[in-house]
């Protein structure tokens, strides 16, 4: 399973998706960090793979930040998101 996080604008807390499959998570973080770069003003809606009720609609000028990153079971193998000097 894989994690999508937007950090927004005056928002202390991510707004987060998922995707079970990598190329999936990929094309998203891809898609959003364009949407980005592009700066338009419009408003990006994004479903969650694992709750399937989810949605989230947030405006593109308002996304500070997107990460992606693995969200794995049990104690072995946690990935913290991120960047870290551990690695």
């Amino acid at each position: 399973m894989y994690l999508i996080e937007l950090a927004l604008k005056l928002s202390p807390l991510p707004v987060s998706v998922q995707r079970k499959e990598l190329d999936e998570a990929k094309a998203l973080y891809n898609s959003l960090k364009e949407t980005l770069n592009n700066g338009d003003p419009k408003v990006i809606e994004i479903h969650c793979e694992q709750v399937e009720d989810k949605k989230i609609a947030v405006l593109a000028s308002e996304i500070q930040a997107v990460q992606m990153y693995e969200k794995t079971t049990g104690s072995g193998g946690i990935r913290r998101p991120g960047f870290s000097f551990d690695e």
